[in-house]
C-alpha cells in the first residue's frame, strides 16, 4: 500500500478503482491530514479494511468487491484463487454484512462466467466492483430523498459516529440525509457526538459536515443524555452495520446508549441505510456477531497512553439497538417503520 499522487478533489472520494490499484482515503490519519492510499493487491485491501484505513459498512463491502477484483487480476488460477481471496476478505470484520452481501456478489459473477476466458472473468469482475462503487452512491442519494422529510425544522440532529461519505462511496446514509435536507432548503444544526474509542464522530463527522459548511457542534458521548433533555434536538439519525430481520440493529458502540437516551425523552431515533444492511435470514440482533477490537484503541489515543499499564480492557466495536426504540429505518426503497418483521421483507426483492 502507498501514498497515492493524485488526490481526490472537492467532494469527499472515499473509494475509487484506477489504473495504479483501488485507492482510499485513509481515514485513521484524518483531520490531522488527507492521505490517499493505493492498494495494489487483495491483501493490502483486507489489511485496510482490518486496520480501518477504510471503514463503515456500505464502504467495506465496495472495497471489499475491488479487493475481489484486484486478487483476479493478479490471478494466474482463477478457480483456485477467488475462493481463497474471498475466504481471506470476509476474515477481517464480521460484524458488518454490506462486506458478505458484497462478496457474495462478487462470488455470483464469477460463478456465471467462470468458464469465459480469464480475461473475460477478469473484466466482469472488474465491471462489477465498479457497478458496486457507482450502485452505492445512487442508492444513498436515493435515502437521503426518502429521509430528508423526516428532519425537522428549527431544531438540531443528533448523529453518532459516521454515516457520512466516508463510510460509503460517497454522500452518506444518515449524513446523505442531512445533507438531502439541506439541498432541500432546510436549516440545519448538527450535534456530533465523538464516539470514543476510535473517535470516528469527532475526527471524521466533524470534519465532513464542516467541509459542507453544515453548522456543527462537538459533544463527548456522556453530553448526548444532556441535550436530549433540553428540548434542543429535534431527531437523532444513525447509520447501520446490520439490521435483523425484526428491526434490531447493530451500529457502532454506544448507538443503543443513544437510543434509550432519545425514547426517554421523545426524540425520534432514525437509522438510514441500504437494503444491503438488512440481514433477514437473523431473527433478532441476539444473533449478530460483535466484533472485539483491540485494548490499545481504548488505553491509548493517537499512541498517547492514557489507562494504567496492563489494565483488563474490553472493546466491542459495535452494540445492539433493539428495534422497540428505532423510530423509522431510512432505505432507498422506503421508509420502514414498525412492524420491522412485515415492513422490512415488504422493501426487499
Amino acid at each position: 500500500m502507498s501514498t497515492s499522487a493524485a488526490l481526490l478533489q472537492n467532494t469527499v472520494n472515499t473509494i475509487a478503482w484506477t489504473e495504479e490499484g483501488v485507492v482510499m482515503i485513509d481515514q485513521t490519519r484524518l483531520p490531522r491530514e488527507t492521505v490517499y492510499v493505493t492498494c495494489r493487491t487483495y491483501l493490502e485491501v483486507a489489511d485496510a479494511i482490518r486496520n480501518m484505513v477504510i471503514r463503515g459498512a456500505p464502504a467495506i463491502g465496495v472495497a471489499a468487491a475491488m479487493g475481489v477484483a484486484l486478487g483476479a487480476l493478479h490471478s494466474t488460477d482463477l478457480e483456485h484463487d477467488i475462493p481463497l481471496i474471498c475466504e481471506t476478505l470476509a476474515r477481517t470484520r464480521p460484524t458488518a454484512v454490506n462486506l458478505f452481501w458484497a462478496l457474495d456478489r462478487m462470488k455470483a459473477v464469477y460463478e456465471s462466467v467462470r468458464h469465459a476466458t480469464p480475461q473475460e472473468i477478469r473484466a466482469r469482475l472488474v465491471a462489477e466492483a465498479k457497478k458496486i462503487r457507482e450502485e452505492d452512491i445512487a442508492i444513498n442519494e436515493a435515502i437521503g430523498r426518502n429521509g430528508a422529510p423526516l428532519i425537522p425544522e428549527g431544531k438540531s440532529v443528533l448523529t453518532h459516529c459516521n454515516a457520512g461519505a466516508l463510510a460509503t462511496a460517497g454522500f452518506g446514509t444518515a449524513l446523505g440525509v442531512i445533507r438531502a435536507a439541506v439541498q432541500k432548503g432546510k436549516k440545519i444544526h448538527v450535534f456530533v457526538d465523538e464516539t470514543r474509542p476510535f473517535l470516528q464522530g469527532a475526527r471524521l463527522t466533524a470534519w465532513e459536515l464542516q467541509r459542507d459548511g453544515i453548522e456543527t457542534t462537538l459533544i463527548t458521548d456522556n453530553m448526548a443524555g444532556h441535550f436530549l433533555k433540553s428540548g434542543r434536538i429535534g431527531c437523532v439519525i444513525v447509520g447501520a452495520d446490520r439490521i435483523a430481520a425484526n428491526g434490531d440493529v447493530a451500529n457502532k458502540i454506544g448507538t443503543y446508549s443513544v437510543a434509550v437516551l432519545a425514547k426517554e425523552n421523545g426524540v425520534p431515533f432514525y437509522v438510514a441505510a441500504p437494503i444491503s444492511t438488512l440481514d433477514l435470514t437473523l431473527p433478532s440482533g441476539d444473533h449478530i456477531p460483535i466484533e472485539e477490537r483491540a485494548p490499545k484503541e481504548v488505553t491509548h489515543i493517537h499512541g498517547f497512553p492514557i489507562a494504567p499499564e496492563h489494565i483488563h480492557v474490553a472493546n466491542p466495536a459495535f452494540d445492539v439497538t433493539p428495534h422497540r426504540y428505532v423510530s423509522a429505518i431510512i432505505t432507498e426503497r422506503g421508509v420502514a417503520r414498525a412492524p420491522y418483521h412485515e415492513t422490512l421483507r415488504r422493501l426487499c426483492p
